[in-house]
C-alpha cells in the first residue's frame, strides 16, 4: 500500500470515526449527563398524531415520528413532570411500543438503569423512524397523570403521555408538530394554536417539546366556552367540560366572580401577563379525577360534576381556579432554578415548593376573596381553618417544614395515615401561613404603606408579555422583599422553614388584628368542607376523622389526641358509639354528654375483624376553628381580601 493510498484511506476512516462520534454525543443518552444537554436545536421536527376516537374506552393511540440519524439512539419519556413536583411519569399506560425504520421493525432495549430510556440501534439509510403504541389512561384513584383522563363524553390530554423525545437535548431545543383526530362532534380547548382541520384531523403549529407538554388538550361532547376578558387585548377563557349538559349550568353570578378573577389577578401583579392568551381548562366529572395542574398558558382543573349547581361544593373548591391561575406568573414564569430543568428526566430539586405552591395558596385564597368568589367572612373561615390544621401538627416537632418540601417527590405515594405525625405537602398551607407573616409584618414595618403587593409587582410583574421561564432562587427572594422592605427576611424565613415548634406560625392572623378561637359550631366553610369531601371530621375534639363514604371506616388519627391515647388507629372501623350503633349525630351526642358527665366516650371498634371496646377521655365539647376580630390591632386581613381597581 502507498503512502498516497493509506493516507486517504487513515483520512476516509477519521471521517467516519469523527461522525460516529458526533452522532453518538447528540443521540446517546448515555454519554449525556443532564447538566450536559445540548442546548442547540435538535436537527428536524418531530410529529405526534393521537387517536382519541376509543377515548371511551380510556386508550389513546399514538403515532409518533422522530428524524434521526444511523447508529446508537436513546428516546426518552417523560418522568419527571412540571407541576407534580414528582417522577410520576405514567410510562406504566404504554402498551403496544413498536419502533419501526422504513417499514421494518427495530429491536429496542429498556435502559438497565433508567426505567424511562430506550436504546435502539438506528439502521444505515434511516432518516427517520416511527413509534407506534396505545396510551392506557389510568382506570381510578391516582393524582395528576395517575388519575383517569377520559369517559365516554370527554378526554383530557396530556402530551408528556404520549411522545417519546430524543436524548441528549434541551427539550426548548426539539420542535414538534401535533395533531389530534377526535370523536365526532367533540370541541376542543387548548393553549396550542390550531392550524388547519381535515379529515377529521385537528393540526396544530409546531412548538418546542416544553410547550407541547405544556399545553394540554380537553375535549368532550358538553362543552361551554366563556369569555372572562370581554374586549381585552389578551383573551382568557373559561372552558367547561361535563359528562351531562346540566352540569354546564354557571350562574351569570358565577361568572362575573371569574370576570372579577382575571382583572384581581392582573391588577395583582401589576398589569404583567406571561401568556399570549389563557385557557382554563375545567372537567366538571365525578369520573375524573380532583385536582388542578398548572401550566402557563393554561391550566388542567378537574373538580365534582355538580360544582356549579352544589352551593357546598362551589364554597368548597372555590379557591381552585384563582390557585391555579396565580402560577402562571408564580412557578411559571417566575420558577425556583431547580425546578427549571433542561429535560424531563433529570431530577427536580423542591426545596421551594414554600413559594412556589405556598405562596401561591396564599395569593389564590386572597384573590378568591378579592373577587367576590368568597366573602371576606368565608375567607377567614378558610384561613381558620388552615390554621387550626396546622397548629394540630404534633410532627413539626421532629420533622421542620423545609422537609416537606426537600422531599415533596416522596408525598406522592406517603401513606396518608397518622399524616399529623409523618407531615405531608404542609408546604401548601403553612406556607400560606408564612406568606399571610410576611403580608402583614411589611404593612407594619411600612406603617401600611406597602404591602406584599408591592413585592409582587416588583418580582412577577415584569417583562409584560414574556413566557419565557426566568428563575429565581432564595436569596433572590429575600432581596425583592428587602427592596420593598428593609427586614431580616432571611433569618425571619429560615427560622419559620427550619423550627422544631410545637405551635404553628400564627403571627400573621394576630398581626393581621384576629384570633384563631374555637366554638361548638361549625362554620358554613367547614360544613361545606365535611359535605364535599363526604367526611365526618372531629380532629380538634375527639382527634378522630371519619368516612361517610366507607360508612365508620376512621381515616385518621390526630397523633396525641383523646382517641389516639385510647388506642384508636387509622384503619379502624367505628362501629358504636356508648353501645349504640355509630352515625355521625350519635358521636356529636356523646360528645356533647360528655361535656356535662365528664365520662369517657365508648367506641366499639372492628380492628380487620378483631372487635375492641375503647374508652375515650374527652370532656371539652365540640371544637370548630374560627377567626374572632382582636381590636387591639389594626385589622390588616380584611384591608388585604378588598377588591383593587
Amino acid at each position: 500500500m502507498s503512502l498516497q493510498m493509506y493516507r486517504a484511506r487513515f483520512s476516509a476512516l477519521t471521517a467516519v470515526i469523527l461522525s460516529g462520534l458526533l452522532l453518538v454525543a447528540l443521540t446517546d443518552a448515555s454519554a449525556q449527563s443532564p447538566a450536559k444537554l445540548r442546548d442547540v436545536p435538535y436537527p428536524g421536527k418531530l410529529t405526534v398524531d393521537v387517536d382519541l376516537q376509543n377515548a371511551a374506552r380510556r386508550m389513546f393511540t399514538v403515532h409518533e415520528v422522530i428524524p434521526v440519524r444511523p447508529g446508537p439512539l436513546t428516546l426518552r419519556y417523560p418522568q419527571w413532570i412540571p407541576g407534580e413536583h414528582s417522577p410520576t411519569g405514567t410510562l406504566d399506560g404504554v402498551v403496544g411500543l413498536e419502533f419501526t425504520a422504513n417499514g421494518h421493525p427495530l429491536n429496542w432495549r429498556r435502559d438497565l438503569v433508567d426505567m424511562f430510556a430506550f436504546n435502539i440501534d438506528v439502521p444505515p439509510g434511516t432518516s427517520a423512524i416511527d413509534v407506534n403504541f396505545t396510551f392506557l389512561s389510568p382506570e381510578e384513584g391516582g393524582q395528576y397523570g395517575g388519575s383517569p383522563s377520559a369517559t365516554p363524553h370527554l378526554a383530557e390530554l396530556e402530551w408528556n403521555q404520549v411522545a417519546f423525545y430524543p436524548a441528549g437535548f434541551s427539550v426548548h431545543q426539539i420542535q414538534i408538530e401535533p395533531s389530534l383526530k377526535l370523536p365526532a362532534g367533540w370541541e376542543v380547548a387548548t393553549a396550542l394554536e390550531r392550524t388547519s382541520t381535515a379529515a377529521g384531523i385537528l393540526h396544530f403549529a409546531a412548538v418546542s417539546f416544553d410547550k407541547l407538554v405544556d399545553s394540554p388538550v380537553f375535549t368532550g361532547q358538553f362543552v361551554k366556552r366563556i369569555d372572562l376578558a370581554p374586549g381585552a387585548a389578551v383573551p382568557v377563557h373559561l372552558n367547561l367540560f361535563a359528562d351531562h349538559p346540566g352540569n354546564l349550568n354557571i350562574t351569570p353570578e358565577q361568572i362575573a366572580q371569574h370576570t372579577a378573577l382575571v382583572k384581581q389577578a392582573i391588577a395583582l401583579f401589576g398589569g404583567a401577563q406571561h401568556y399570549a392568551h389563557y385557557d382554563f381548562l375545567f372537567a366538571l366529572s365525578d369520573f375524573t379525577g380532583t385536582f388542578g395542574l398548572e401550566h402557563h398558558q393554561s391550566s388542567d382543573d378537574r373538580i365534582w360534576a355538580e360544582f356549579f349547581t352544589d352551593p357546598n361544593l362551589y364554597l368548597a373548591a372555590a379557591g381552585l381556579l384563582p390557585h391555579e391561575y396565580v402560577h402562571s406568573w408564580n412557578g411559571k414564569f417566575r420558577r425556583p432554578a431547580d425546578l427549571a430543568t433542561p429535560d424531563y428526566n433529570q431530577p427536580m430539586k423542591d426545596d421551594l415548593l414554600w413559594v412556589y405552591e405556598g405562596l401561591t395558596t396564599y395569593l389564590g385564597d386572597v384573590l378568591t376573596a378579592r373577587s367576590g368568589i368568597w366573602t371576606p367572612e368565608q375567607y377567614r373561615d378558610n384561613l381558620a381553618m388552615i390554621a387550626a390544621q396546622m397548629d394540630h401538627v404534633p410532627g413539626r416537632q421532629w420533622r421542620p417544614l423545609q422537609d416537606t418540601a426537600d422531599a415533596a417527590q416522596l408525598a406522592v405515594t406517603a401513606p396518608r395515615a397518622w399524616a399529623s405525625e409523618r407531615r405531608a405537602a404542609d408546604y401548601y398551607p403553612e406556607g400560606a401561613l408564612i406568606w399571610l407573616e410576611v403580608d402583614t409584618t411589611i404593612r407594619r414595618l411600612s406603617h401600611n404603606t406597602k404591602s406584599l403587593d408591592d413585592f409582587l409587582k416588583a418580582f412577577y410583574g415584569i417583562q409584560n408579555g414574556s413566557v419565557t421561564v426566568n428563575p429565581y432562587r432564595f436569596e433572590d427572594i429575600v432581596a425583592a422583599l428587602n427592596a420593598v422592605q428593609p427586614h431580616d427576611w432571611s433569618s425571619l424565613l429560615r427560622e419559620r422553614l427550619d423550627a422544631h415548634a410545637k405551635a404553628a406560625p400564627l403571627a400573621g392572623i394576630t398581626q393581621g388584628g384576629w384570633q384563631l378561637v374555637y366554638t361548638d359550631e361549625p362554620s358554613p366553610g367547614f360544613k361545606a368542607a365535611q359535605a364535599a369531601r363526604k367526611r365526618t371530621d372531629r380532629g380538634y375534639s375527639l382527634g378522630l376523622m371519619i368516612s361517610n363514604e366507607d360508612k365508620g371506616a376512621i381515616s385518621n388519627v390526630i397523633w396525641g389526641s383523646p382517641s389516639y391515647t385510647a388506642g384508636v388507629i387509622p384503619g379502624m372501623k367505628l362501629v358504636a358509639v356508648n353501645d349504640e350503633a355509630y352515625t355521625p349525630d350519635l358521636l356529636d351526642a356523646a360528645i356533647l354528654a360528655a361535656k356535662s358527665s365528664h365520662q369517657p366516650i365508648a367506641l366499639l371498634v372492628n380492628n380487620t375483624g378483631t372487635f375492641s371496646r375503647l374508652s375515650v377521655t374527652y370532656d371539652g365539647g365540640e371544637q370548630y376553628p374560627h377567626l374572632v376580630r382582636n381590636p387591639i390591632e389594626p385589622d390588616l386581613i380584611s384591608e388585604i381580601t378588598k377588591a383593587r381597581n
